[in-house]
């Protein structure tokens, strides 16, 4: 039988990636669903604020896959708690209420993105996020941290770094941080597809390139993930062709001016 699973986000820059992807590996029941349905890619409608309808959507499945984000770094108060906090406290809610084996959640690289450039940063280091964006990815790791101790269900979290939607690295930050669209598909089939003994799970999400802010060579052995691009050599194949790299390097590795 195949795995159930329900992608939130799906159509959004990175969702849509995941869920179309996962559709045509033909290996999964694939689910999609966003604040707004779209009809033409099978993507029904959603609101992470609707605790009857996270319980519908979530019967059944076997892992989730957390991407619905509302974008607003501001207004935390306003928008970043109640719809991103509380919305993923009640789809944990809903989904350990209806057996849910795994949630993989899209966290990002802003969740540490105060550490310094020069340093090299393991998941397990303290958190040091870098805006209020970043401090809200913090607090789900840790809602996920919560709900596997308790032996409720199987968190992983993934701190994305640089995808911007056409597959290649623009900056030289990105080099740092980069993942391309096949490598950041084959790290959520790794993630749903991981050890069953894996009940907790922080990891950064890049490809693998030269010059990566994060080490993620121990990855391969824990849940199979080889990444097959190099950010560093797409800029300099750029460069080489005359297109325009950013030069936007900062002290952080969030890439945060102060």
């Amino acid at each position: 039988m195949k795995r159930k699973l329900l992608i939130t986000g799906a159509a959004g820059r990175i969702g849509n990636v995941i869920y179309r992807g996962l559709q045509e590996d033909g290996r999964y029941d694939v689910a999609g669903a966003d604040i707004q349905a779209d009809e033409s890619q099978g993507i029904v409608q959603m609101d992470v604020a609707d605790e009857a309808r996270l319980a519908e959507l979530t019967q059944g499945v076997d892992t989730v896959l957390h991407f619905a984000w509302i974008k607003d770094n501001e207004d935390f108060l306003g928008k970043v708690l109640p719809g991103n906090v509380s919305g993923a406290y009640k789809l944990f809610e809903a989904a350990v209420q209806n057996g849910v084996r795994r949630m993989v959640f899209a966290s990002s690289n802003h969740a540490t993105g105060f550490y310094k450039t020069d340093e090299k940063t393991e998941p397990t280091d303290p958190y040091r996020p870098d805006s209020f964006y970043g401090l809200s990815k913090c607090y789900i790791e840790l809602l996920g941290r919560l709900y596997s101790d308790q032996g409720k269900i199987s968190s992983f979290n993934i701190r994305i770094g640089n995808f911007p939607g056409d597959d290649r690295p623009h900056s030289e930050r990105a080099g740092h941080i980069w993942i391309s669209e096949r490598d950041m598909l084959q790290l959520i089939v790794c993630c749903i597809e991981a050890d069953e003994g894996l009940k907790y799970l922080n990891l950064y999400g890049t490809s693998a390139n030269s010059d990566n802010y994060y080490n993620i060579g121990y990855l391969e052995d824990l849940i199979g993930y080889r990444p097959q691009d190099d950010a560093t050599k797409l800029l300099e194949q750029a460069k080489a062709a005359g297109r325009e790299v950013r030069q936007d390097e900062t002290v952080y590795q969030g890439g945060q001016e102060l």
